[in-house]
């Protein structure tokens, strides 16, 4: 008698094949690892998450020095603690930032920042908490058009191959958005890592609903990966779960169900 396949989970990695999706989680680990041995993660640890690092800030400094980042006017920024000194000074820089609610779990799912009307100080409002405080929660319609992404990464190499946790909820965001014509080809993403977070040009596995990283910025340097070609950004439905369309509310709607 054949034993029926479990589900995957929907905040697990499910697109691609068996053999790439193995060397990603090897990748994760060898990545989460580097850094531990660095003493460079900082509480709760690196595995199983988008790790925050010794130095956070100062890339996010670096960041903030770059004429890209002057130029952004609205960010799209993930919720993770390692880019919490990036949204603080977007907000401080007076520009306008929104980012997904964890796992896209609600009927509104992206929280919605005004720099000029905040309940909590910068530093405090781009908590989770916090935003919970100063932001309102809004959907797809109430959004604008976005000048930089900024995305969180496990790993990611010097040609801008971006390695997250597993969930694809990063890729998922960003195909969502551009779908609604929030990001289009010249939205640049970056991200801010360690420096044990870079890998050389052409060793990380990669799929097409990866997002390509145009600025890499750590707090030593950073690096601009001349991505070439235009991002393939939208939504792959034949690579999404049932059960990951049945958890998130946008989806849902989407799809018509």
């Amino acid at each position: 008698m054949r034993v029926p396949r479990r589900p995957l989970r929907h905040d697990h990695d499910a697109g691609g094949p068996d053999d790439l999706l193995a060397d990603k989680a090897a990748a994760r680990r060898a990545a989460w690892d580097a850094l531990q041995h660095a003493g460079a993660a900082r509480f709760p640890g690196a595995e199983g998450r988008i790790p925050n690092f010794v130095g956070a800030e100062a890339a996010a400094e670096r960041l903030r020095g770059t004429d890209e980042w002057r130029r952004a006017r609205t960010i799209k920024a993930n919720p993770d603690a390692p880019q919490w000194p990036v949204r603080q000074r977007a907000l401080e820089d007076g520009k306008t930032v929104f980012m997904a609610v964890p796992r896209l779990a609600e009927e509104e799912p992206f929280f919605l920042l005004d720099p000029s009307d905040l309940a909590d100080s910068p530093r405090k409002a781009w908590s989770i908490k916090g935003a919970s405080r100063s932001a309102r929660t809004v959907g797809l319609d109430d959004l604008e058009p976005v000048d930089l992404v900024v995305a969180g990464s496990v790993a990611v190499t010097e040609d801008g191959v971006r390695l997250g946790k597993g969930g694809g909820f990063s890729d998922l965001e960003f195909a969502v958005a551009a779908e609604a014509g929030l990001i289009g080809s010249g939205t640049l993403v970056v991200t801010t890592v360690h420096e044990t977070q870079v890998r050389p040009a052409g060793s990380l596995p990669s799929t097409a609903h990866d997002i390509a990283v145009d600025i890499v910025v750590t707090p030593e340097r950073v690096i601009r990966t001349r991505r070439r070609g235009a991002r393939d950004s939208r939504i792959r439905w034949d690579e999404l779960t049932e059960e990951k369309i049945a958890a998130i509310p946008l989806l849902r709607k989407l799809a018509g169900r």
